[in-house]
């Protein structure tokens, strides 16, 4: 048997008597006679095949069902009341939940400062946040798992068909084993170098990166010797540490300092590809709003051109 369909403005008028207890005083209260509001009573407690108050002629009381219903409604009605607000919160992007997710470099950049801004200037978004590879993203945006993502790619490769904001462009540079021959002196022998067994993330991660860095060793006539893949930038370090080749990570990983890995800047005349970080979102979702939001907030956190 489905439940009787109460509106509002019945709990109200139930609310009302239930904290004057009198009947008078409620039906003034509510702005109408007393006839009504006696009648409206007993059609809500028809309703609820129950009494929710005791009356005499000379008292008002709530009945045990009465007093247990009391605090409900009144949390319903405070509820009902904060909805317009929470609506237009919403419509503002000031209300909501946003996914985003980023890949570990960012981690090592504005990411954390970004967060923690603006969880401070919008407490009521629920900022959700995962950690994920490029190629993860991508799918997760197709299938609208998340709102956006923040990928790293090669200089003008950002992924087709989808909104974009570049939020940081960076050398790569070289991890080597501590006690390698290159990891000391000034000069760097590059033939040698393109020789070394390299740590590399998979090319299906950062296909435009994996395709940049090949294409350096093939403009020196070198094949790239990959030794080891792994996915995190931080377990490609880990790897260097364990002596099983040279890396190619961003310039801003160098903040993850690794015992028994050393890194080195390559002078720009050898040709060592830059990487780009962007903020990446489709052109229409759901979670708009709140999106919105973030993309003005990250636009102008960004240092200016």
């Amino acid at each position: 048997m489905s439940e009787p369909l109460i509106d509002m403005r019945a709990w109200k008028q139930f609310a009302a008597v239930a904290q004057e207890l009198h009947f008078g005083r409620a039906a003034q209260r509510l702005h109408m006679t007393q006839p009504p509001l006696t009648q409206a009573i007993a059609g809500l407690e028809k309703k609820l095949g129950l009494r929710l108050f005791d009356r005499s002629q000379r008292s008002v009381q709530l009945t045990a069902a009465g007093k247990a219903l009391l605090p409900q409604v009144l949390d319903l009605l405070a509820r009902a009341q904060q909805l317009p607000g929470q609506a237009r919160a919403a419509a503002a992007g000031e209300l909501g939940r946003l996914r985003l997710a980023f890949v570990s470099t960012v981690g090592f950049g504005p990411l954390p400062q970004w967060v923690r801004a603006f969880r401070a200037a919008l407490p009521g978004v629920h900022l959700e946040l995962i950690e994920a590879t490029g190629d993860v993203q991508l799918d997760a945006l197709q299938r609208g798992d998340i709102d956006a993502g923040l990928l790293l790619h090669a200089p003008g490769q950002a992924p087709p068909a989808l909104e974009r904001l570049r939020v940081a462009s960076e050398p790569l540079v070289l991890a080597l084993p501590e006690h390698h021959a290159l990891a000391t002196g000034t000069a760097l022998d590059w033939d040698a170098l393109l020789d070394e067994p390299l740590v590399i993330f998979p090319r299906r991660i950062v296909a435009s990166l994996y395709d940049a860095i090949a294409a350096l060793y093939h403009a020196a006539g070198h094949e790239p010797r990959v030794a080891q893949e792994a996915i995190q930038m931080q377990t490609i370090v880990n790897l260097v540490s364990a002596d099983l080749g040279v890396a190619w990570v961003p310039a801003s990983v160098r903040q993850f300092q690794r015992p028994g890995v050393v890194y080195r800047e390559v002078p720009a005349e050898a040709g060592v590809p830059h990487c780009e970080t962007s903020l990446v979102w489709r052109d229409a979702v759901p979670n708009a709003p709140a999106l919105a939001r973030w993309i003005d907030f990250v636009r102008a956190a960004l240092p200016v051109p």
